[in-house]
């Protein structure tokens, strides 16, 4: 192989799909072969480009994508650029006109994506650009173009992947990791700090799962708010446009999708505010899960948290201005090492006066690797005991007072299981598994994933019994 630099990358160096006919492959049906994507690719430049052209196309070949031999019938066309001297980068941005021209649906990758400005520049109307190497970004952007065809009778995973929640709700993690460091919890050094995953991705992820049937989204991950932090918000291609990697985004793109997109394991930062906005438009759930783990400044300062409750009770009651239906379901530790009985009154305070719906409480134990090990002021464990009881007995009448007032309203419920004797769902402000349902005894006309409007009946402390709504 000559090591001296060439030129000029000649025309007669460019592979493309249109010089060689796609391969025939015998199938049972020839159901997928008729309606699938189809991508045409014009690769320049050396033969390490060629290689990097071959991996592309093999993978999507792989997904159930087709080669088109021509521009007119491809749904998206892959240009891969030369950008070594200054006449290979003219003829890639030759070639990507061509294309752009011809078809529309451009993405862009090899040596010269690294030169993305000038890329659009030239070309606003490319869909992605991606640099050398980037075979995942390439793929990820013809998805986002052009999403694989699943063909269940081919196809060993389901379009939605594997599951193990009941097939109307699943979880959507966006981002691993943690950037705070709690004196309880060892997070960080079991996962990493954090690390977003980019918007499209996410999105896409979502999508896929609304066209498998999910009704609820469930958004998790360590530190939602915090979303797209380490990504400095950058933004990702999805379907002709950019999406920033920032919580505000996400939250719009994901409410934007038709089903309930419940927010779990928010922190109360300032730019959680222009969320309540979409929540009050019924966009997004009006139900924040916000991890407070205590209410004293004393004890916060000692877990390394945020230790101003007066701001957050300024917060919510903002919140609850602008979205006067918001739930709040939050987690609590009694037993912290240090923590007084006065400590532990603020929490009571607080849990009362920010209207705590729904609470998880646990007593505080030591965890191996966690610095809050070595803190003094250890509380003996009849008083955690003690003092989980008074907290469970304070919140119960919080969540008791709620419950109640929903007596007589009507709104929808999400059913989650049905029998001989009726359905079992949930509200707006119930997540599975950790909050109350919603009982509409006799109503075996529904199915699990149905949303039912329903009128309360009856409430106790945590649960409510509702009955369909009557269709005139």
């Amino acid at each position: 192989m000559s090591k001296a630099p060439i030129s000029k990358t000649p025309k007669s160096n460019r592979q493309s799909s249109t010089d060689r006919p796609s391969p025939k492959v015998r199938r049972k049906s020839d159901t997928r072969t008729a309606t699938a994507p189809r991508v045409g690719l014009v690769s320049l430049g050396c033969p390490k480009a060629l290689v990097d052209s071959e991996r592309i196309i093999t993978k999507l070949r792989s997904e159930g994508y087709e080669l088109s031999a021509d521009y007119a019938g491809a749904d998206v066309v892959i240009v891969n650029t030369c950008g070594f001297l200054d006449s290979a980068k003219a003829e890639s941005l030759e070639a990507i006109g061509e294309a752009v021209a011809k078809n529309g649906k451009v993405i862009v990758t090899g040596c010269l994506g690294v030169e993305k400005g000038r890329i659009l520049a030239a070309h606003p109307a490319v869909l992605a650009v991606t640099g050398p190497h980037q075979y995942e970004a390439v793929v990820a952007a013809v998805h986002d173009a052009v999403p694989p065809l699943h063909d269940p009778y081919v196809d060993l995973v389901p379009e939605a992947g594997l599951r193990l929640t009941p097939r109307h709700y699943a979880y959507l993690k966006i981002s691993e990791g943690c950037n705070n460091r709690c004196s309880f919890c060892i997070i960080p050094s079991l996962r990493g700090d954090l690390a977003s995953r980019p918007a499209n991705q996410v999105i896409a992820e979502a999508e896929r799962l609304v066209r498998a049937g999910v009704k609820e989204l469930l958004v998790i991950s360590q530190d939602t708010s915090a979303y797209g932090l380490d990504l400095k918000y950058a933004t990702s291609p999805w379907k002709g446009r950019d999406i920033r990697a920032k919580f505000y985004d996400l939250c719009a793109e994901l409410g934007a999708l038709g089903v309930w997109v419940r927010l779990h394991y928010v922190y109360p930062y300032p730019h959680v505010d222009e969320v309540i906005p979409l929540m009050a438009e019924g966009k997004i759930l009006p139900y924040l899960d916000i991890p407070f783990q205590h209410a004293s400044p004393r004890v916060l300062r000692a877990m390394k948290r945020p230790a101003s409750n007066d701001k957050v009770l300024k917060r919510i009651a903002a919140w609850r201005n602008a979205c006067p239906d918001l739930a709040l379901r939050s987690t609590f530790i009694v037993g912290f090492p240090g923590e007084t009985e006065d400590d532990f009154q603020q929490l009571l305070d607080f849990v009362g006066e920010a209207r705590i719906a729904r609470a998880g409480c646990f007593k505080y134990e030591p965890v191996a690797g966690a610095t809050a090990n070595a803190l003094e002021g250890a509380v003996p464990e009849a008083v955690k005991e003690e003092r989980w009881h008074r907290f469970m007995a304070a919140q119960q009448e919080v969540s008791t007072a709620i419950m109640a007032a929903r007596v007589g309203k009507q709104f929808e419920v999400l059913i989650d299981e049905v029998d001989d004797e009726g359905a079992i769902g949930r509200s707006p402000w119930d997540a599975p598994d950790i909050d109350g349902s919603v009982f509409l005894n006799g109503a075996t006309g529904v199915q699990p994933g149905d949303l039912v409007p329903v009128t309360v009946l009856h409430a106790d402390e945590y649960d409510l019994w509702a009955e369909p709504v009557a269709v005139s």
